[in-house]
């Protein structure tokens, strides 16, 4: 393994992240195991399934919270740009925990390419924009450590009307993982977060549904253009 990865929790982060991960131990398996617990069921659901038909393997794996885990036509969305798409969501879910998660919904399918929304619940939880970032960086040497130099992409935290208490942290939560994910070899930052604005600033309603919070099918009609674009063919 590259050392490039060993050290990636501690280049070009802020002195508030790295103080963080040094907490955490900075290892790639340093997230609670409260994660496993709590997700038991929908993983071992996700898993028996694979046993049913196994999936391909080398595809593009979608992973994150509801946003990925109610995107029924994600695995048909995007036939054209990447074939053998997985998705692996689970609602409610945290980016914190996900580091944890790697090596039961991520690395286990060998992917050519890693998509990740999460961390939106992280702040809506109480977590602070470098927090998250922390959890990213944990989520990326999770990912390195079983199968180095995957490319990684991270869908940027979209701006829920339900949650426009927390648009300022989210806002900066994004910038902080642009910022750290610009200055690294093989990841990717996809922004949806601003074509989900009107001329106004303001979350555009259409694309979410009566919750306001999941999206529509414009808003996955919108996030399929976005990121297809950034799709590893």
């Amino acid at each position: 393994m590259k050392r490039r990865h060993l050290l990636v929790a501690a280049v070009g982060l802020p002195w508030r992240v790295r103080a963080q991960l040094a907490e955490s131990s900075v290892g790639a398996s340093s997230a609670s195991p409260a994660a496993w617990g709590r997700w038991r069921a929908e993983i071992g659901a996700l898993l028996a399934a694979d046993e049913r038909q196994a999936p391909a393997l080398g595809g593009v794996v979608f992973v994150g919270s509801s946003t990925i885990r109610l995107w029924r036509g994600l695995t048909h969305d995007f036939d054209a740009w990447a074939p053998h798409v997985l998705r692996r969501g689970l609602g409610g879910s945290r980016l914190s925990e996900w580091p944890e998660l790697v090596p039961w919904l991520v690395t286990r399918y060998v992917p050519r390419q890693v998509v990740v929304y999460a961390g939106e619940n992280d702040i809506a939880d109480g977590a602070s924009p470098h927090e998250v970032l922390a959890a990213y960086v944990r989520f990326v040497q999770a990912v390195w450590l079983e199968r180095p130099d995957t490319p990684i992409a991270f869908v940027s935290i979209k701006p829920s009307p339900s949650r426009l208490a927390h648009l300022s942290a989210v806002r900066e939560a994004n910038l902080l993982i642009q910022t750290w994910t610009l200055a690294q070899d093989g990841l990717d930052y996809i922004d949806v977060h601003t074509p989900m604005l009107d001329v106004d600033g303001q979350p555009r309603a259409e694309l979410f549904v009566r919750d306001r919070l999941h999206l529509s099918a414009e808003g996955y009609a919108l996030w399929r253009q976005v990121i297809s674009a950034h799709l590893k063919p």
